[in-house]
């Protein structure tokens, strides 16, 4: 492996936690050594974060190290602590291109997830006056910073460990209001659908679809190739996937096949296919 991170002493235990898992992504397997070089930790805060992810069903230990679980339960989602730090570098690129989907003065729908969250720093950083309405308070607060930036919460339940809204009223609220664009994040992107955890998330984001003129959907490329608990819509229920260039030709051209456009940003140069 010859990538090596810098020092990492200082982490927070979700970003400990994020970064073994992007290695793992990467590399398939890693040993504890490797890992706490990497992250410049003591082999034993590794083996500590190991048993950790091995328990929450992130990975399977192996001897003297660990796997990535790639067919995790259909149920499974990361903490909300852990998925922010993810392939942050990815959302980023992938935020950035969302984001100049926007023109002045219209109005957005933002999903609650870490990579609409990406597009809403964008959005605050650009300053592009919109109006917003999200069902995620993290959402909320960033966009809300701006006085160019009218932000309207949807109001809901907060869900246990999360930023999100879900149910009433924001739920009905949504069946009354069109929007221009609706950003949607996904748990799971398979040939067929999107996909959920739970059945609560995916009604809503159901909703956010129908009240929007244009749909888009941006997730990393992690989210190919699973099928989580339940469907969200099809493929062809949206206008476009964005995504980075992780996701195989063959992903890439299921979205396509579907009938919606797939824009890819490079990881490496930026730049989108």
């Amino acid at each position: 492996m010859a990538r090596k991170t810098t020092a990492r002493v200082d982490l927070l235990p979700a970003q400990r936690h994020a970064l073994i898992l992007d290695v793992l992504r990467d590399f398939g397997a890693a040993s504890v050594q490797d890992l706490a070089d990497r992250l410049d930790a003591s082999v034993s805060t590794v083996r500590r974060d190991l048993d950790y992810l091995t328990e929450q069903g992130y990975l399977d230990r192996t001897h003297g190290g660990a796997v990535i679980r790639t067919v995790p339960s259909a149920r499974f989602e990361p903490e909300a602590s852990i998925s922010a730090e993810l392939a942050k570098s990815q959302k980023s690129l992938i935020g950035a291109e969302a984001a100049r989907r926007v023109k002045a003065n219209q109005s957005i729908l933002f999903d609650a997830s870490s990579t609409v969250q990406a597009v809403s720093r964008c959005l605050f950083s650009a300053q592009t006056p919109i109006t917003a309405v999200t069902n995620d308070l993290i959402t909320a607060g960033i966009l809300s910073q701006s006085s160019r930036i009218e932000t309207i919460v949807t109001g809901g339940v907060v869900r246990s460990g999360t930023g999100t809204l879900i149910g009433a009223p924001g739920d009905p609220f949504l069946t009354t209001i069109h929007v221009d664009i609706a950003f949607i994040g996904v748990h799971a992107i398979s040939d067929q659908a999107f996909t959920e955890t739970s059945l609560a998330l995916a009604a809503m984001k159901r909703r956010m679809i129908e009240a929007a003129a244009q749909v888009i959907v941006v997730a990393d490329s992690s989210k190919f190739g699973l099928t989580s608990f339940c469907d969200i819509c099809a493929l062809s229920d949206v206008d476009e996937v964005i995504t980075d260039s992780g996701a195989s030709a063959g992903q890439i051209d299921a979205v396509r096949a579907a009938g919606t456009k797939c824009s890819v940003v490079d990881v490496v140069t930026g730049q989108v296919r």
